[in-house]
């Protein structure tokens, strides 16, 4: 648990590094490596999942409509707003209980463990998609990056049945977080231009 608090504690600070980044015209760019989405809405899907579902995950509590149907992007100070929801998600995985047992019901419930390493790969891979989409870099340690590129390894299948990843792209000698890019169907070479 302390290692992968460590990389979700990471992630979740270069999340914050990057969204601080993103100005309030480069919020109207309609081009993501995210083919369906402007920047708008991949950056309302990254601070609703990231920041509000991954405290909500860890207490075990349903997210609010309110809360679902929100444009965090249309507060000026979103990317604060952002940072500071982060700091409390990340502290709710601090208690040692949030990685116990499971998380969900039914057919979707999952160890909280895997749950929480699925947040960490959220965090990471829809960073880089908000970072390239604003002309910025989404940086990990080489620790971190192992780490996701390990979950994803373990999630691809699964995200592409349900379309949350697109086929594997073709990255020879890629490694750490580049593969984990690849291997979930984001072009590292992509850029807005």
């Amino acid at each position: 648990m302390k290692t992968e608090h460590a990389h979700m504690t990471e992630c979740a600070a270069e999340a914050a590094r990057v969204a601080r980044g993103v100005s309030a015209r480069q919020l109207e760019a309609t081009a993501t490596p995210c083919a369906d989405w402007d920047v708008r809405t991949l950056i309302n899907h990254w601070v609703l999942y990231t920041s509000h579902g991954m405290e909500h995950r860890a207490l075990r509590t349903e997210l609010p409509e309110e809360l679902i149907a929100r444009d965090f992007t249309a507060d000026a100070d979103w990317a604060e707003r952002y940072a500071a929801q982060l700091d409390r998600a990340v502290a709710a995985w601090s208690d040692p209980a949030a990685w116990e047992g499971t998380i969900g019901e039914g057919e979707s419930a999952s160890p909280a463990a895997d749950t929480a390493a699925m947040l960490i790969e959220e965090i990471a891979l829809h960073g880089w998609d908000v970072a390239r989409a604003t002309g910025q870099e989404f940086r990990l340690s080489d620790e971190a990056a192992a780490h996701v590129l390990g979950t994803v390894e373990k999630t691809a299948a699964l995200y592409r049945r349900y379309e949350g990843f697109t086929d594997e792209v073709d990255a020879p000698g890629a490694t750490g977080f580049t593969r984990a890019l690849a291997l979930s169907g984001r072009d590292p070479r992509w850029t807005a231009s």
